[in-house]
């Protein structure tokens, strides 16, 4: 059966913020810096996350704003302040459905192609994601414990995946570990996992301008801030409305700044 928002979703959530007052203390110290203020920083992480344009072009439009800022200093920005973002949007993620849709993609890191897994729930909200040298038993296994990691409190009731052999072995340690429950379906369907595979095409078009990413932790903390802002933008947030000035609004709070 799916779970809308709990009576408990609040109260969890209250608990979880509690927890980043000290982490916010300390990453407002390292964003407003005597040249870029932090409303120049978050501008720059949250229009290169959203939009799919390159560091170059970001570059460019920041100057047509009468900023100067190098693309350099631009990337360095969202490696440090992606995962930051993701950190906080996820004390607010709205959850809808225990039925899952997994599926792996493609990502190119340095000169060879890596797999993305991703997870979603049958509406398209962000389960979680995470890349990968290789897509055996073992990573399967890795990326799952980790969305159920994540979604501890409201565990899958089914699982769709594709045919790949790993996830099948993968699912049964996890029921054996006592992660997943016994009564727990997995299911394979191409038909159900479409909503997946579409959503890794628009994925894509926000990837493609970056021309491919040098290593795994760069590409990780690029993609947290490419999925967090999709997260906002399609208002899977329980706090944040539809609407750019929503976003910029939520965004700022997130980090402290005043409106």
């Amino acid at each position: 059966m799916d779970q809308q928002y709990r009576p408990g979703t609040v109260a969890l959530t209250a608990m979880r913020l509690s927890g980043f007052q000290s982490f916010l203390a300390g990453t407002m110290a390292h964003v407003q810096t005597p040249s870029f203020p932090v409303e120049i920083i978050l501008v720059c992480v949250r229009w290169y996350c959203k939009y799919g344009i390159s560091y170059r072009d970001l570059t460019e439009m920041m100057q047509d704003r009468g900023v100067e800022v190098d693309p350099s200093r631009i990337m360095r920005w969202v490696h440090r302040y992606a995962p930051e973002l993701e950190k906080l949007v996820r004390a607010y993620q709205g959850y809808g459905s225990t039925s899952w849709r997994v599926d792996e993609t493609y990502v190119k890191v340095g000169d060879r192609w890596k797999y993305l897994f991703r997870a979603v729930d049958k509406h398209g909200q962000l389960i979680d994601f995470m890349l990968s040298e290789r897509r055996n038993t073992r990573a399967a296994h890795r990326f799952l414990s980790k969305a159920v990691t994540t979604m501890r409190n409201w565990p899958p009731t089914s699982i769709t995946t594709d045919k790949l052999p790993s996830y099948p072995q993968a699912i049964e340690r996890l029921k054996r570990d006592g992660q997943l429950s016994e009564d727990m379906k997995h299911r394979t369907s191409k038909y159900l996992n479409n909503i997946i595979e579409a959503d890794h095409g628009a994925l894509k078009r926000v990837i493609r301008p970056t021309r491919g990413f040098q290593t795994i932790k760069t590409a990780t903390a690029t993609m947290k801030g490419f999925e967090i802002m999709r997260m906002i933008r399609r208002g899977h947030c329980l706090t944040c409305k539809p609407g750019v000035c929503n976003e910029i609004q939520f965004v700022n709070r997130l980090f402290q700044v005043a409106a």
